[in-house]
């Protein structure tokens, strides 16, 4: 046991984060966890060299990775099968070391890891499982498909039912392998047989449909391995591309008029011949049983028009119309950087209650994105009316939120159902705890009748915090599941409304949190890509992301908000090691500071323009977000030092030595004058709010220890510890307080239950995080604004506070090769920790505090070092294992 009244940290006895006995070298685990890019499942990547990735579960004390083989265990193309190079041992994002990979080529590799058992001695590890990477369609030129669509002309101003197409295609014989490539215009569903291929829904996403359209690859030799006849079938809806978006009901095919399809069949016969089976003038359209389809106003689905078998072979199409083949759009088609949306959870109501008219209410305990899956549960025709809410006033769907998205779902059943079938929506998505079905045929309500699936990219869990307070455990997971509900193909601002778009100011604050708790670097990595292609001329960045053509200025600078330009790629460099991601967003970050630096004044303060500044202040009234107490341009020229001293850094991670003294000098600049003009002669914020001190401390524009963090710590107090800040304060007010040296208060913010405040919404039930403080008010009724959302991310920002101070772990290198472990508890809290998967592995600690003592444990993982920093005590060195300590408090 560790001796309780020393600071010094102890290995757990003759144990390691196992339990097993270090008794030698032999005890090193063969490398697990490989990946490729930051994708689960290499099939069809973009990437003809992707970057490698692998942990080391265990190893002995005292061993250390130095380097690691690679070994090419077969490939399709090529002749160097079973070669095997020595490569950088970090396991992290490390370069392809082989002969790049053709278009469709496979390629089966794994790894050993080579490490110093700390006599000197080179020990490797056994080798790891396998794992397959097979590249996309790396080249237009291996499209031979073309893209087509139904033939006849719509009125898309209005709703229209969407296409499908099909058709019937002849395999010579047992087919080996099988690969399906697809993309759209619009958003698709495809089957082969009436089967759906692939589980991702809403595919194949938003990007910028101007530059890219991302295709999907699918495995689909299990549908075909028999041979014979199969259909293609196909299924086509508005989705982001041609259906209505924002909350202006003109904004209707922003991006094209026409839904299209393209899709690629490529067969490897048993016989080792192969054949290839596209889109063309040889397909049919027709409509079938979805009325309408869209991503604000829901889905109406009517079996009675669904033509019976069209997805069946043999079914006779000669009066469905010929498709129109149609010119290949100017975009590049591209392969998905990271996971798609999928059913991640289903849910079942937590009650249910029916009125007399016979509607059916129902609460799924959780506000979440997704949809009704409904039993059809009566012989013959019936029809149902779903409409969503999140939240519920005087026992009715509170819908005013929704602003004009109606969010109703619409389900006739075909004549020749037999009450076994399933059905829900298949390309709209809602945000809602709450749910109204009217129509239901059956007098009671069965386990499974209606199940609500949730809907969001498929992400993989990587962080978890827990505490002694439960209020504080139930925020953390409101975070998370708002993190959920607005990562759904983009990083959103909202699941509900007439809205959702990829804002770039909620991203840009919530970005050190979502890489904490997801793995979202592919999800990101994509939407930065657009970011920089949408980019304007002047360096100025849209307001959201992909932008809609013509609903954005030129020339837009807005803090905060353009700063994700620089911010989120440095974040994610500092979360995963990427410094690809760095290399490629170069431009885009620089041309950002630049057109900040342009467009301010002669001191490189910022003086004009628009900007959100400080959104959602607590102060602002209903109609005026953006009415906050700090000066918008001492936040903006703030965040313009902040981004020119990031800037500065990155350029030194990519060696650019001239840039980033430039920058540094720039940044020096910016810093002087920020003080020159936005300090007093008392050494305080002239507009004395949370917000631009909090900033200041944090950014590293004034010494925490001085007037600013002083006189922050008093208007903290003199709000009786409730919130004073926006989206832009929010984030670092805590972490200001703790600088300054006013943890007590940071934590009386933290814990505080009174509006507002970070757990005013727990106290009222909430399941997510509110857009505004007050969203529902006290009373219990809806907040009269008419920007009211009760699941946005941005304000739950705090957590990446709750994560590196209350439980106390932070990075100390990019890609957490080093890690700071440093808990402050406060606030009457017992116990807290957390755990992240890191890319090396799991790195944890646990904390209580019995009778004036902590007591601490953590876990290092295989390949990471770390320090343990503890209130009073010196800094501890670790090495990778499980260890303990305990300090008096």
């Amino acid at each position: 046991m560790t001796d309780t009244t020393t600071s010094t940290a102890r290995r757990m006895a003759g144990s390691h984060p196992t339990g097993r006995p270090a008794t030698g070298p032999q005890d090193t685990v063969a490398p697990s966890g490989l990946r490729v890019e930051h994708l689960r499942e290499p099939l069809g990547i973009g990437s003809p060299t992707p970057r490698l990735s692998w942990l080391v579960p265990d190893a002995p004390a005292g061993w250390s990775p130095t380097g690691a083989d690679v070994e090419l265990v077969s490939r399709s193309e090529g002749d160097d099968t079973g070669s095997s190079a020595r490569v950088d041992g970090s396991g992290v994002l490390v370069a392809w070391p082989f002969a790049p990979l053709a278009s469709r080529e496979r390629a089966v590799w794994r790894v050993r890891v080579v490490g110093d058992d700390g006599t000197g001695a080179e020990h490797a590890t056994g080798w790891s499982e396998p794992l397959e990477v097979e590249a996309g369609l790396l080249a237009d030129s291996d499209w031979t498909a073309s893209f087509v669509a139904a033939p006849w002309r719509e009125n898309t101003r209005v709703d229209q039912a969407p296409p499908v197409l099909r058709r019937q295609v002849p395999l010579r014989g047992p087919v080996r392998r099988a690969r399906l490539a697809v993309a759209s215009l619009g958003l698709h569903e495809v089957t082969i047989d009436g089967v759906h291929v692939g589980d991702a829904e809403l595919a194949p996403g938003w990007t910028s449909y101007g530059h890219r359209v991302r295709y999907l690859v699918h495995d689909v030799t299990g549908h075909l391995s028999q041979g014979g006849d199969v259909v293609l079938g196909a299924r086509l809806a508005d989705g982001w591309y041609r259906g209505r978006i924002t909350w202006d009901d003109r904004m209707r095919n922003v991006y094209g008029d026409r839904l299209a399809l393209i899709a690629q069949l490529e067969v490897e016969y048993e016989d080792g011949t192969a054949e290839t089976f596209g889109t063309d003038d040889s397909w049919r359209a027709a409509r079938a049983g979805i009325l309408l389809s869209g991503l604000y106003d829901g889905e109406k689905w009517d079996g009675g028009v669904e033509p019976d078998g069209w997805q069946a072979v043999g079914f006779d199409d000669s009066d469905w119309d010929p498709v129109e083949v149609l010119d290949r759009p100017s975009a590049s088609l591209v392969a998905a950087d990271g996971p798609v949306v999928r059913v991640t959870e289903e849910i079942e109501p937590t009650w249910s209650r029916r009125w007399d008219a016979g509607a059916i209410q129902l609460d799924f305990g959780q506000n979440l994105p997704g949809r009704l899956r409904i039993r059809n549960h009566a012989v013959g025709p019936f029809g149902v009316t779903i409409r969503h809410a999140e939240v519920m006033q005087d026992d009715e769907l509170a819908t005013r939120p929704l602003r004009t998205a109606k969010a109703t779902d619409v389900f006739y059943s075909g004549p020749s159902d037999d009450g076994t079938g399933t059905w829900h929506p298949r390309f709209t998505v809602h945000g809602f705890r709450y749910a109204e079905v009217e129509g239901w045929p059956s007098a009671t309500l069965e386990p499974g009748d209606i199940v609500a699936e949730v809907l969001h990219s498929d992400m993989r869990r990587t962080g978890w915090f827990h505490c002694s307070d439960p209020r504080l455990e139930r925020f953390h997971e409101n975070v998370v599941w708002s993190m959920r509900g607005n990562f759904v193909d983009i990083p959103t601002d909202c699941p509900q409304r007439d809205e959702r778009l990829g804002w770039s100011g909620d991203l840009q604050v919530f970005t050190p949190t979502a890489a904490f708790l997801y793995d979202c670097a592919g999800v990101l990595r994509s939407w930065l890509r657009d970011l920089a292609l949408e980019q304007r001329p002047d360096g100025g960045v849209p307001h959201y992301v992909p932008t809609l053509p013509g609903a954005d200025p030129e020339g837009n600078h807005a803090a905060v908000w353009g700063d994700v330009a620089v911010l989120t790629p440095w974040e994610l460099y500092r979360a995963y090691g990427d410094v690809g991601l760095l290399e490629d967003q170069w431009a885009s970050a620089k041309a950002w500071v630049d057109g900040v630096h342009a467009t301010s004044d002669e001191s490189l303060v910022r003086v004009d323009g628009f900007e959100f500044g400080d959104w959602l202040d607590p102060l602002a009234p209903p109609e005026d977000a953006a009415a906050a107490k700090a000066d918008k341009y001492c936040l903006a020229t703030a965040y313009s030092y902040r981004s020119t001293s990031v800037l500065a850094a990155w350029a030194g991670v990519l060696g650019d030595q001239s840039s980033s003294d430039h920058y540094a000098a720039l940044a020096s600049r910016i810093r002087d004058a920020w003080r020159e003009r936005f300090l007093s002669d008392a050494g305080e914020v002239l507009d004395d709010s949370q917000a631009s001190s909090a900033l200041a401390i944090v950014f590293g524009l004034v010494d925490a220890s001085g007037p600013v963090g002083e006189r922050l710590a008093a208007l903290v107090r003199a709000n009786g510890h409730r919130i004073g800040t926006g989206f832009a304060g929010t984030p670092v007010v805590c972490d200001a307080l703790l600088q300054a040296g006013h943890l007590d208060d940071a934590y009386a913010m933290l814990l505080q239950d009174e509006c507002p405040s970070w757990l005013y919404p727990v106290a009222q039930g909430a399941t997510t995080i509110w857009e505004r403080w007050d969203s529902l008010l006290p009373d219990g009724r809806v907040n009269s604004g008419g920007m009211t959302s009760f699941n946005h991310y941005a304000l739950g920002s705090v957590a990446d506070f709750m994560h590196r101070v209350v439980a106390g772990i932070a990075l100390a290198s990019p890609g957490y090769g080093d890690i700071l472990f440093a808990p402050r508890p406060g606030g009457g809290l017992t116990s807290a920790g957390a755990a992240l998967d890191t890319p090396h592995g799991r790195a944890a600690i646990d904390w209580e505090v019995v009778d004036g003592t902590l007591s601490v444990t953590v876990t290092v993982p295989v390949g990471a070092t770390a320090v343990l920093d503890l209130p009073g005590a010196p800094a501890t060195p670790l090495a990778h294992g499980t260890w303990q300590a305990s300090v008096p408090v």
